[in-house]
Protein backbone atom coordinates (compact mmCIF):
# COMPACT_ATOMS: atom_id res chain seq x y z
CA UNK A 1 0.00 0.00 0.00
CA UNK A 2 1.26 3.44 -0.93
CA UNK A 3 1.46 5.62 2.20
CA UNK A 4 2.73 8.76 0.51
CA UNK A 5 0.65 11.84 1.39
CA UNK A 6 -0.11 12.47 -2.32
CA UNK A 7 -1.39 8.92 -2.77
CA UNK A 8 -3.58 9.17 0.33
CA UNK A 9 -4.92 12.54 -0.82
CA UNK A 10 -5.68 11.14 -4.27
CA UNK A 11 -7.49 8.14 -2.76
CA UNK A 12 -9.55 10.43 -0.52
CA UNK A 13 -10.52 12.61 -3.49
CA UNK A 14 -11.53 9.53 -5.47
CA UNK A 15 -13.59 8.26 -2.53
CA UNK A 16 -15.25 11.66 -2.21
CA UNK A 17 -16.08 11.60 -5.92
CA UNK A 18 -17.26 8.00 -6.31
CA UNK A 19 -18.54 7.26 -2.78
CA UNK A 20 -21.83 9.21 -2.97
CA UNK A 21 -22.59 7.72 -6.40
CA UNK A 22 -21.99 4.16 -5.21
CA UNK A 23 -24.05 4.75 -2.04
CA UNK A 24 -26.94 6.16 -4.08
CA UNK A 25 -26.90 3.15 -6.41
CA UNK A 26 -27.02 0.93 -3.30
CA UNK A 27 -29.99 2.95 -2.02
CA UNK A 28 -31.80 2.52 -5.35
CA UNK A 29 -31.20 -1.21 -5.12
CA UNK A 30 -32.62 -1.27 -1.59
CA UNK A 31 -35.59 0.88 -2.64
CA UNK A 32 -36.48 -1.68 -5.30
CA UNK A 33 -36.87 -4.38 -2.66
CA UNK A 34 -40.11 -5.56 -1.11
CA UNK A 35 -39.63 -3.03 1.70
CA UNK A 36 -40.68 -0.30 -0.73
CA UNK A 37 -43.47 -2.19 -2.49
CA UNK A 38 -46.73 -0.40 -3.20
CA UNK A 39 -48.41 -2.24 -0.35
CA UNK A 40 -45.72 -1.23 2.14
CA UNK A 41 -45.49 2.39 1.01
CA UNK A 42 -49.27 2.76 1.25
CA UNK A 43 -48.98 2.14 5.00
CA UNK A 44 -47.24 5.50 5.24
CA UNK A 45 -48.70 7.48 2.36
CA UNK A 46 -52.35 6.64 3.10
CA UNK A 47 -52.43 7.84 6.76
CA UNK A 48 -50.48 10.96 5.82
CA UNK A 49 -52.92 11.82 3.02
CA UNK A 50 -55.90 11.12 5.26
CA UNK A 51 -54.42 13.44 7.87
CA UNK A 52 -53.88 16.18 5.26
CA UNK A 53 -57.19 15.63 3.45
CA UNK A 54 -59.73 13.91 5.75
CA UNK A 55 -62.45 13.84 3.06
CA UNK A 56 -60.31 12.34 0.29
CA UNK A 57 -61.96 9.43 -1.53
CA UNK A 58 -60.47 5.96 -2.00
CA UNK A 59 -60.05 6.61 -5.73
CA UNK A 60 -58.23 9.86 -5.00
CA UNK A 61 -56.04 8.10 -2.42
CA UNK A 62 -55.09 5.47 -4.97
CA UNK A 63 -54.35 8.11 -7.61
CA UNK A 64 -52.19 10.23 -5.33
CA UNK A 65 -50.35 7.13 -4.10
CA UNK A 66 -49.66 6.10 -7.69
CA UNK A 67 -48.42 9.58 -8.62
CA UNK A 68 -46.26 9.74 -5.48
CA UNK A 69 -44.58 6.47 -6.41
CA UNK A 70 -43.93 7.63 -9.98
CA UNK A 71 -42.60 10.99 -8.77
CA UNK A 72 -40.22 9.13 -6.46
CA UNK A 73 -38.90 7.20 -9.48
CA UNK A 74 -38.28 10.48 -11.27
CA UNK A 75 -36.55 12.02 -8.24
CA UNK A 76 -34.41 8.93 -7.46
CA UNK A 77 -32.93 8.91 -10.92
CA UNK A 78 -32.58 12.69 -11.07
CA UNK A 79 -30.34 12.38 -8.01
CA UNK A 80 -28.48 9.49 -9.65
CA UNK A 81 -27.84 11.62 -12.73
CA UNK A 82 -26.69 14.55 -10.58
CA UNK A 83 -24.21 12.33 -8.72
CA UNK A 84 -23.03 10.62 -11.92
CA UNK A 85 -22.43 13.98 -13.60
CA UNK A 86 -20.56 15.20 -10.52
CA UNK A 87 -18.42 12.07 -10.48
CA UNK A 88 -17.55 11.99 -14.18
CA UNK A 89 -17.17 15.74 -14.73
CA UNK A 90 -14.69 15.98 -11.84
CA UNK A 91 -12.71 12.89 -12.81
CA UNK A 92 -8.95 13.00 -13.16
CA UNK A 93 -9.39 11.11 -16.46
CA UNK A 94 -10.03 13.34 -19.43
CA UNK A 95 -12.17 10.74 -21.23
CA UNK A 96 -14.62 10.68 -18.30
CA UNK A 97 -14.69 14.48 -18.04
CA UNK A 98 -15.34 14.93 -21.78
CA UNK A 99 -18.01 12.20 -21.94
CA UNK A 100 -19.80 12.92 -18.65
CA UNK A 101 -23.17 13.33 -20.37
CA UNK A 102 -23.12 10.05 -22.30
CA UNK A 103 -21.62 8.06 -19.41
CA UNK A 104 -24.09 9.48 -16.90
CA UNK A 105 -27.04 8.73 -19.17
CA UNK A 106 -25.76 5.22 -19.79
CA UNK A 107 -25.40 4.63 -16.04
CA UNK A 108 -28.93 5.92 -15.42
CA UNK A 109 -30.37 3.64 -18.12
CA UNK A 110 -28.43 0.57 -16.98
CA UNK A 111 -29.47 1.11 -13.37
CA UNK A 112 -33.11 1.63 -14.41
CA UNK A 113 -33.26 -1.57 -16.44
CA UNK A 114 -31.39 -3.62 -13.81
CA UNK A 115 -33.71 -2.25 -11.13
CA UNK A 116 -36.81 -3.37 -13.02
CA UNK A 117 -35.21 -6.70 -13.90
CA UNK A 118 -34.49 -7.28 -10.20
CA UNK A 119 -38.09 -6.40 -9.34
CA UNK A 120 -39.38 -8.97 -11.82
CA UNK A 121 -38.09 -11.66 -9.45
CA UNK A 122 -39.69 -10.18 -6.31
CA UNK A 123 -43.29 -11.35 -5.82
CA UNK A 124 -44.17 -8.17 -3.91
CA UNK A 125 -42.97 -5.95 -6.78
CA UNK A 126 -43.78 -5.66 -10.44
CA UNK A 127 -41.41 -4.77 -13.25
CA UNK A 128 -42.54 -2.03 -15.59
CA UNK A 129 -41.06 -0.54 -18.74
CA UNK A 130 -43.02 2.62 -17.83
CA UNK A 131 -40.95 2.89 -14.64
CA UNK A 132 -37.75 2.53 -16.70
CA UNK A 133 -38.88 5.38 -18.93
CA UNK A 134 -39.77 7.56 -15.93
CA UNK A 135 -36.35 6.81 -14.39
CA UNK A 136 -34.53 7.72 -17.60
CA UNK A 137 -36.60 10.89 -18.05
CA UNK A 138 -35.71 11.95 -14.50
CA UNK A 139 -32.02 11.43 -15.17
CA UNK A 140 -32.08 12.93 -18.64
CA UNK A 141 -33.80 16.08 -17.37
CA UNK A 142 -31.02 16.75 -14.87
CA UNK A 143 -28.31 15.97 -17.40
CA UNK A 144 -29.81 18.36 -19.97
CA UNK A 145 -30.07 21.09 -17.35
CA UNK A 146 -26.37 20.67 -16.64
CA UNK A 147 -25.55 20.65 -20.35
CA UNK A 148 -27.51 23.87 -20.90
CA UNK A 149 -25.89 25.44 -17.84
CA UNK A 150 -22.42 24.40 -19.00
CA UNK A 151 -22.97 25.89 -22.47
CA UNK A 152 -24.12 29.19 -20.98
CA UNK A 153 -21.03 29.31 -18.74
CA UNK A 154 -18.66 28.98 -21.72
CA UNK A 155 -18.37 32.27 -23.60
CA UNK A 156 -18.85 32.02 -27.34
CA UNK A 157 -15.75 32.41 -29.48
CA UNK A 158 -15.95 35.67 -31.31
Amino acid sequence: MDNRPEARQSALRRLGRYGPLVLWIAFISFASSGEFSSENSSRFVRPFLLWLFPTISEAQLAGVHFLTRKASHLAEYAVLAFLARRTFAQSSREFLRRRWFELSLMLVAVCAFLDEFKQSYDPSRSASILDCLIDIIGGLTVLYLFRISDKRAIPAAG
